[in-house]
């Protein structure tokens, strides 16, 4: 009886102590299937973001805005780089000026406003959201 108690006390132990290995298997099994999804939408969220970006390249040149904006300098309009600079300062949304629904906070001369106004008005009305949120993105890209 007692050798049955024993040998049964120590199949419990050694079933016991082989869960834990399994659990820790299992465990590190999880943590790097969930590091590398966590990799792949970093690396996806990367592949968006510079998407974006080009494609507010492209619309930036095409719709004429790089005609007054440069990036380092002043050319008609202020350069990119102080777009960004006030925007920030502001907390100003440029999607929403483009889209006309916010005041011009950067060159605020009623003169430079309506020219500008106009420009919009030709440009980028019929642009969608994403759109000018891709040309705001390209725009961000200047630091």
């Amino acid at each position: 009886m007692k050798k049955s108690v024993l040998v049964l006390g120590l199949v419990a132990l050694f079933l016991t102590s082989c869960g834990d290995k399994k659990k820790e298997e299992v465990k590190k099994e999880v943590e790097t299937t969930v590091e590398t999804v966590v990799e792949e939408v970093k690396e996806e969220a990367v592949a968006v973001v510079t998407d974006n970006i080009e494609l507010g390249k492209k619309l930036f040149t095409e719709k004429t805005c790089a005609t007054c904006h440069n990036p380092d300098m002043k050319v008609i309009g202020p350069s990119i780089k102080e777009i960004n600079k006030i925007y920030a300062e502001k907390n100003g949304n440029m999607v929403k000026f483009l889209k006309g629904e916010a005041e011009a906070i950067v060159d605020t001369d009623p003169g430079q406003v309506a020219i500008m106004k106009a420009n919009l008005d030709g440009f980028v009305k019929d642009m969608s959201g994403d759109e000018l949120a891709a040309i705001a993105a390209y725009m961000r890209s200047y630091k």
